[in-house]
């Protein structure tokens, strides 16, 4: 069974960094790719935005176009078990949101595509203030 425990969510001034976390146990290889996804505030589920993901056997990552340069996806993987780490640079007040983890199985080029991820984690607070 795969469980997700996400951390690092916290309260920043614009310009600041964090560092997301999210371990991932239960993972099998035919479950390959790893994603960060946030929901902004007021928003629907259905409405979560990927924000960038990463290949758990090769390490090939994509990134959405509002986070690239400022974000970093990166990965410690194990037998069954993965941590995901979400690089968090010059953040911005629109940046703020609740930021989940997700785990699925993906194409080649479908690692930002929400319908691709099935087990999601509950989510950590990520504010920032302007």
């Amino acid at each position: 069974q795969v469980q997700l425990v996400e951390s690092g969510g916290d309260s920043v001034q614009a310009g600041g960094s964090l560092r997301l976390s999210c371990a991932a146990s239960g993972v099998a290889y035919s479950r390959n790719c790893v994603a960060w996804f946030r929901q902004a505030p007021g928003k629907h589920s259905e409405e979560r935005e990927a924000v960038a993901g990463i290949f758990v056997n090769s390490g090939r990552t994509a990134y959405a176009d509002s986070v690239k340069g400022r974000f970093t996806i990166s990965q410690d993987a194990a037998k069954n078990m993965v941590t995901v780490f979400l690089q968090m640079n010059n953040l911005k007040a629109g940046d703020t949101a609740t930021y989940y983890c997700a785990v699925g199985t993906c194409l080649q080029y479908s690692l930002l595509q929400r319908n691709e991820y099935n087990y999601w984690g509950q989510g950590t607070q990520v504010t920032v203030s302007s």
